[in-house]
């Protein structure tokens, strides 16, 4: 998400920090009603049927808009993110973020390069390729959007369209040190086999219980929104696969 930079316009909202740490907390293998995404199912062409236009159904995926941070509260601030799927010589990854500490939003989290919709962008598209760019400097030349996943809403008051894409190798990133503390890829396939996500569940101070998933890829704990999302493309990819077998 994009952060609120020293000189920005907009008022600051009050940072937000998880009031438990995501990384300790017990897990147990997920059960889901669908299963890994075949690997002779993930290529380009593939993925262009599948995500094409607006996908908007429930998915089985934990839904954050039932809590809000304290201060969050109230209509939620529209943003979009890129999910890109860059389309490399050994195989399909998923490029992703990891945020700066010092964040106002998801401080030091993993997520879509994205941020907040302007007035500038005729739609949600504009905002994540124009974000995208700006946060890691990734330039839309090499990127073909596809369509859109489920809006997600998040418990710190935002509302978030993710928009699909294939990204061809070659580019050149430059990210915004504010902003990104790191970018990776992580193999489609890990993030479309069930079997790599954890479920969790942690009580909080309120006696309120939280649930969420993680899919932890080398030293980087993918949770929360970021992994609820890419969850709920692995549910979308898996059940076409499905019904194609």
């Amino acid at each position: 998400m994009a952060a609120d930079k020293p000189d920005a316009v907009r008022p600051r909202r009050a940072p937000v920090r998880p009031s438990f740490d995501p990384m300790t907390q017990p897990w147990v293998p997920s059960v889901l009603p669908f299963g890994p995404v075949p690997e002779k199912f993930l290529t380009p062409s593939w993925l262009k049927q599948v995500l094409a236009g607006s996908i908007q159904r429930p998915l089985n995926i934990p839904d954050e808009s039932l809590r809000r941070a304290p201060g969050r509260e109230g209509t939620p601030v529209e943003a979009a993110v890129l999910v890109p799927i860059v389309m490399r010589p050994e195989g399909l990854t998923v490029l992703l973020t990891q945020r700066t500490a010092h964040l106002n939003d998801h401080a030091g989290q993993i997520s879509f390069p994205g941020g907040r919709v302007e007035a500038s962008d005729v739609d949600v598209r504009a905002t994540a390729l124009r974000e995208t760019e700006e946060e890691t400097g990734l330039s839309r030349s090499f990127v073909e959007c596809l369509g859109g996943l489920p809006r997600y809403i998040t418990g710190t008051g935002f509302s978030v369209s993710p928009v699909t894409a294939l990204v061809q190798p070659g580019f050149t990133l430059s990210p915004d040190a504010f902003e990104v503390a790191e970018v990776f890829e992580v193999p489609l396939s890990f993030l479309t086999n069930t079997a790599n996500y954890r479920f969790h569940q942690v009580k909080l101070a309120d006696g309120a219980q939280r649930q969420y998933y993680s899919v932890p890829w080398k030293q980087f704990f993918i949770w929360g929104a970021t992994a609820a999302m890419l969850l709920g493309m692995c549910q979308i990819l898996s059940e076409a696969a499905s019904a194609q077998a």
